[in-house]
């Protein structure tokens, strides 16, 4: 009765008429280049664009020499697209020392942050007592801290990115238990001439007995239209993946350090509480989207006017699937929020509250991605920074901007130009972690890429989606480095801690979104175990 009722519901939510993403064209790009190491095996792969800088994270990063002895190992990097202009695949890294020669060649070895350990980190600072507790165990255990999915900008030059802290033990006795996140820590970033900079705001903002809210992905948008609305203030919108699917959180900006401030949807009375979700919620009424996920993006498209979502699933076939909002199908009866997008007008970039308005379009297969010598790929991500001069919304630049300025660079020319790429968001640059070589603790890993070409946009059975811009004497948002707390700074080269944070997540004993953990590190099967439920789902679609 149970998986009747399930398969019920899925059909009235989606039998209205949808138009489907249709696209032109992908072209493989091939792999990250990195010509200031000898070489390096990294994954993750997320960005921003900052002060005219496109910023690349990545996990797990380790540099060896010509013959695969490690250099260095640290669990993340930060580097520079060089000039995405003429070469969207090539990198700047930062913090570069040399380390030796090679014997067979005499030529130099470089490796980023050489003088780092697996225990004292890379990028992102640890705190002190991280420091000290990865020193005790030497290597054996572990805490990393992986920036997991890409930084949301709340200004033109400062972003913010919620990272899972991760506690790793190489050598587990269950090997389910070698990965195990504790938690989420909140990251401010800027981009300076002398490279990326992270900083710490405290220590773990959301526990891992919580969900990983903002670990898949971060959205900044008007306040609620439910009450008076302060166009000086800021939501954030934060969603994480759960075996069950996508749960979400909305908070101010101004308490985004505190869980106890942030608020919880609730799909069964489709309004935000007090009340969290179960970590492991199963049922698909109390889950915000249902499904299987991993890695993605969710952003706003100008092209499409409205969100799109870019993303992996947890089953080992390295596709990239794709979801817009869709604008004809609103969720529940409200005036504000009708057929057609906000009054019926479409939605703008600051329009994230159209999230919880209007439903998702069923999933579409966008690109099957080759897999690398080591098997399925995984961290599949988009970049909508590339291909577009509206990436960042009207209301993050500067309030003297006038309205026809507020406008990014275009990046990319050299694989399309802004005359031959029809409108913005036309192109999307695509990324994954490709395995070059497969194996518990041994994998070689690369960071693969593809641009994808919409066609043109089909006709909608009640019409397409109407654009809607903010206006030009928006307020824009002011964030003060006080509004985010307490800060540990870092630059791409060196950490420097300004402020001992007040506690640590080694005694947690939480979970957060180990299915996702597990599924990039130890092989889909594991991540597969817990969302085998959800293949009725997807196979009603």
């Amino acid at each position: 009765m149970y998986t009747l009722l399930f398969v019920c519901v899925v059909l009235v939510i989606y039998t209205e008429a949808w138009t489907p993403i249709l696209v032109k064209k992908v072209i493989q790009l091939g792999p990250q280049i990195t010509p200031d190491v000898t070489h390096v095996s990294r994954d993750g792969g997320y960005s921003v664009l900052l002060n005219g800088h496109i910023v690349w994270l990545y996990d797990d990063t380790e540099c060896l020499d010509l013959g695969g002895k490690q250099l260095s190992f640290v669990s993340n990097t930060a580097a520079y697209a060089t000039d995405p202009n003429k070469n969207v695949s090539i990198l700047q890294d930062f913090g570069v020392e040399a380390v030796g020669r090679e014997k067979a060649t005499g030529m130099t070895d470089y490796a980023i942050l050489a003088d780092r350990t697996v225990g004292t980190g890379g990028w992102i600072p640890f705190s002190d007592d991280e420091l000290d507790f990865n020193k005790q165990r030497k290597g054996k255990e572990r805490v990393a801290i992986w920036p997991g999915t890409s930084p949301t900008p709340y200004s033109t030059t400062q972003a913010f990115l919620f990272a899972p802290l991760v506690y790793v033990d190489s050598k587990p006795q269950n090997p389910s238990k070698e990965y195990q996140a504790r938690g989420m820590t909140l990251i401010s970033i800027s981009a300076s001439s002398n490279g990326p900079v992270a900083s710490r705001q405290g220590d773990l903002i959301i526990p891992g007995t919580e969900v990983a809210y903002g670990g898949f992905s971060s959205l900044l948008g008007y306040t609620s239209t439910a009450n008076p609305q302060d166009l000086n203030k800021r939501d954030v919108y934060l969603l994480a993946t759960t075996d069950g699917g996508l749960q979400l959180a909305r908070a101010r900006v101004e308490v985004l350090t505190d869980f106890s401030k942030y608020r919880f949807w609730d799909p069964v009375q489709l309004r935000f509480t007090d009340t969290p979700p179960r970590l492991d919620e199963k049922d698909y009424k109390k889950i915000y989207l249902p499904g299987s996920f991993s890695y993605g993006s969710i952003f706003y498209s100008p092209y499409f006017n409205t969100f799109i979502m870019v993303y992996f699933n947890k089953f080992v076939d390295s596709t990239f699937r794709i979801r817009f909002l869709d604008l004809n199908n609103p969720v529940g009866q409200d005036s504000i929020w009708p057929k057609q997008g906000k009054h019926g007008q479409g939605i703008a970039p600051e329009d994230v509250e159209a999230l919880v308005k209007y439903a998702w379009s069923p999933e579409q297969e966008l690109y099957k991605s080759p897999p690398g010598k080591g098997g399925f790929n995984y961290a599949g991500i988009a970049h909508p920074e590339y291909f577009n001069r509206r990436y960042f919304a009207p209301t993050l630049f500067p309030k003297s901007t006038s309205a026809g300025r507020r406008r990014n660079q275009w990046y990319g020319s050299g694989t399309v130009s802004e005359k031959d790429a029809g409108r913005d968001g036309q192109h999307l640059l695509l990324s994954w972690t490709s395995q070059l070589r497969g194996g518990f603790n041994s994998g070689i890993y690369q960071v693969q890429l593809a641009k994808v070409e919409f066609d043109a946009i089909p006709d909608h059975p009640d019409g397409m989606f109407p654009s809607a811009a903010a206006s030009s004497s928006m307020p824009t948002l002011s964030l003060a480095s006080s509004a985010l707390g307490p800060t540990v700074t870092a630059t791409a080269a060196r950490s420097v801690s300004s402020v001992k944070p007040s506690s640590t997540a080694l005694t947690s004993t939480g979970n957060a979104d180990r299915t996702a953990l597990l599924f990039e590190r130890c092989g889909a099967w594991f991540g597969l175990l817990p969302v085998l439920w959800i293949w009725g789902y997807t196979a009603v679609w």
